[in-house]
């Protein structure tokens, strides 16, 4: 089996107008967004957006918005992002991910026809959009995954609500990559805001005590405040005020001991994980998401000077501690970007199709296209493939619209003489959009028009096209000639193409993309057990000749026919019921079923010879029903059933031997068509059948055969 490749999937990644996407003055977002993106297989497709007054963007991707609004009071800047993007984004996306603004998922999911992944950088109840339950849940309902930085930030969001909800979200950690040792300078180093929340005035206090005690060495401060109203005065401190990144990095490098003394609870605290990972003696508070940062740090028991002090002197005066702190951070990082970005990409997959994987663990909106048969009165209900797939797709819980093609250009004729065809093609097109399905499956059809499917895999570029077929391919046999060119009509265009021929005989008939299943049972069709019932007939042999108008056609010739001819003379004490030649006609609908029931025994005799697992609707009639099944031993049903459940014979005469033989022994007769009923149920039932259809269709590992 070949899966067909998709294009590879576009992604919109939005981040808040406010936050800065340059290499100068990028925040925790940001970076969190571009060396994610650096690493993931999706780079090429995943477009970012954001308002950034620098044009030093951290990745090329970077898609900047202008906002006029932010210098006006009259004019909301949220409003004015929303507008824009939903112009720039439209429906050209099939994900669409959004990180830290409730507002503007809001916004922007009744706008966007995409799905929605959300990222929560801080505490989802100090955010406006997340504060309250009622917020919380329309966004769990609203998106395909929500993303937590840590454990902290989900244990937030699912404040007063059910955890059995946390099933639709993940933890996916901002990350490093490993570092090589560099050497170490004698430096203390502060990193983040420079105000109380951060803890800044508990390093100044500790600091100033410790560059007192110990003169060889520096402390650092890298940060900021706007409202500034803490200083540090001391001629072994140096402030250097806002850094960036790499400038950030390389000073971390060099320092043998990090501070992060938060009084704010941080959502996760990436200055900590970075500090650790490079080779820094990390020393944090215990709020929020800092004790996930990293295993290696040093976790100060009361967030006050003192203790700071305390710990920062213990990491001086012991440095073959220190050293084995720094070494096992180096070594042991937690969170590593490699890693993490398969989650990402993992996650993206199980929101959009990949390899065809169209919400696996999602109800599927499938069109279920094949003749109902409404213009004959139904009478091929009995032995209806297209009917057991939509019992089936319904029985594994997913939306089926059917749709029958020859119903629709039979009622539906130009002047009552010639149906009309591109009425056919508008009515689908209109279904089609009206509807919206995942996967359009269809079998037995000529007439859905090549650019009609064109025209929906431009309405839906992930829609997924299954086609089924169960008549015969096989070699000598004029029969196959035509289905094989009825299939390859559409076999290009389509994902999938299903057959009840086994694939070693499909070299050189056909294209690659093709699978074989076999016919399924539905307990709602064959619903009878022949062996608990008293039937006056001992065999039973059905054909369909005269499908078309119920009448046998003149100079038909089947091979199938001599075979019966031959057989019926062997055994001439038989009471035989066979239809559609000799004379007899075809039976349909009820008719059918109340002779196939009335009959001990089936005979499963195919078109063409006798072929690796072929087998028409008929056999799915007969086991199904509990009737004892012969079948030559040459379609290798012995794969599947025991000489327990199925009888099978190697030619004529065995075959008229064992006919005999069972329709005098009804004890024996009896158990095994029971058997062979219960197996079949059990393997190839309709509920099975569809699955292993869409489990191929969607990409997945299939579940049977």
């Amino acid at each position: 089996m070949i899966l067909k490749k998709s294009q590879d999937p576009r992604i919109a990644t939005i981040l808040p107008y406010k936050e800065n996407y340059s290499k100068e003055k990028a925040s925790a977002a940001s970076l969190w967004v571009s060396e994610f993106f650096k690493n993931s297989k999706f780079k090429n497709n995943n477009y970012i957006f954001g308002n950034t007054k620098s044009k030093n963007y951290l990745t090329k991707n970077y898609k900047n918005i202008s906002l006029n609004s932010l210098n006006s009071k009259l004019t909301s800047s949220t409003n004015e992002y929303v507008k824009k993007l939903s112009k720039l984004i439209s429906n050209k996306f099939d994900l669409v991910e959004i990180h830290n603004r409730p507002l503007i998922l809001f916004r922007l999911i009744n706008r966007i026809n995409s799905r929605f992944i959300f990222y929560f950088h801080n505490d989802p109840l100090s955010m406006k959009g997340s504060k309250t339950i009622k917020e919380r849940l329309f966004i769990l309902k609203s998106v395909e995954k929500i993303v937590f930085v840590s454990e902290w930030t989900r244990e937030r969001f699912f404040v007063d609500i059910d955890k059995k909800l946390q099933t639709k979200t993940e933890v996916i950690y901002p990350s490093v990559n490993k570092q090589k040792p560099k050497k170490k300078e004698k430096i203390i180093t502060f990193v983040g805001r420079l105000n109380y929340s951060k803890g800044y005035d508990l390093y100044k206090k500790s600091i100033i005590r410790i560059l007192d005690e110990f003169p060889d060495w520096k402390a650092y401060s890298l940060g900021d405040e706007d409202r500034r109203n803490i200083y540090i005065n001391h001629k072994q401190h140096v402030e250097f005020g806002f850094t960036n990144h790499k400038q950030t990095l390389d000073i971390l490098n060099r320092s043998e001991i990090a501070v992060v003394p938060s009084r704010w609870e941080e959502p996760f605290g990436r200055t900590s994980l970075e500090a650790s990972s490079r080779g820094c003696a990390t020393i944090i508070s215990n709020r929020g998401g800092l004790k996930e940062t990293t295993d290696n740090a040093i976790i100060l028991k009361k967030v006050n000077d003192s203790e700071l002090y305390k710990e920062i002197k213990k990491l001086i005066s012991k440095p073959l501690i220190r050293r084995a702190i720094q070494k096992s951070s180096r070594k042991n990082i937690k969170h590593l970007i490699s890693i993490n970005t398969n989650l990402i990409d993992q996650l993206r997959e199980s929101c959009i199709p990949i390899l065809n994987i169209n919400f696996i663990k999602k109800k599927l909106k499938i069109i279920n296209l094949y003749n109902q048969g409404q213009k004959l009165n139904h009478r091929l209900y009995n032995i209806s493939l297209g009917k057991k797939f939509t019992n089936g797709f319904i029985r594994n819980n997913h939306d089926v619209l059917e749709v029958s093609d020859r119903d629709y250009l039979r009622n539906n004729k130009s002047f009552n003489i010639i149906p009309n065809k591109n009425n056919f093609q508008n009515f689908l097109i209109d279904t089609f959009k009206n509807y919206n399905p995942d996967l359009l499956f269809f079998g037995h059809t000529k007439n859905i028009d090549l650019s009609t499917i064109e025209e929906f895999k431009s309405i839906n570029k992930n829609l997924i096209i299954s086609q089924w077929n169960e008549d015969p391919i096989m070699s000598g046999l004029n029969y196959s000639k035509q289905n094989i060119a009825n299939i390859n009509l559409y076999s290009n265009l389509v994902d999938h193409n299903f057959i009840t021929t086994h694939p070693s005989i499909l070299k050189n008939k056909t294209s690659n993309n093709f699978n074989f299943f076999f016919i399924p049972v539905d307990k709602n069709i064959e619903r009878f057990d022949v062996f608990n019932m008293h039937p006056k007939k001992d065999l039973f042999y059905a054909m369909s000749h005269g499908v078309n108008r119920a009448t046998l056609k003149e100079g038909t010739e089947d091979e199938r026919i001599i075979f019966l001819d031959k057989l019926v003379k062997k055994i001439p004490n038989v009471k035989y019921d066979f239809y559609g030649f000799s004379n007899k006609q075809p039976i349909w609908g009820n008719d059918f079923n109340n002779a196939l029931i009335n009959s001990k025994m089936g005979l499963n005799l195919s078109r063409g010879k006798p072929t690796k697992y072929y087998s028409s609707n008929r056999i799915a009639s007969i086991m199904g029903n509990g009737l004892l099944t012969f079948i030559d031993e040459k379609v290798q049903m012995d794969d599947f059933f025991s000489k327990n459940e199925i009888i099978f014979y190697k030619n004529i005469s065995e075959l008229a031997d064992k006919i005999i033989f069972y329709s005098k022994n009804d004890k024996i007769r009896k158990k095994i068509a029971k058997n062979g009923k219960k197996k079949y149920f059990k393997l190839f039932n309709e509920t099975k059948i569809s699955k292993y259809l869409l489990d191929i269709s969607t990409g997945k590992k299939p579940s049977l055969i």
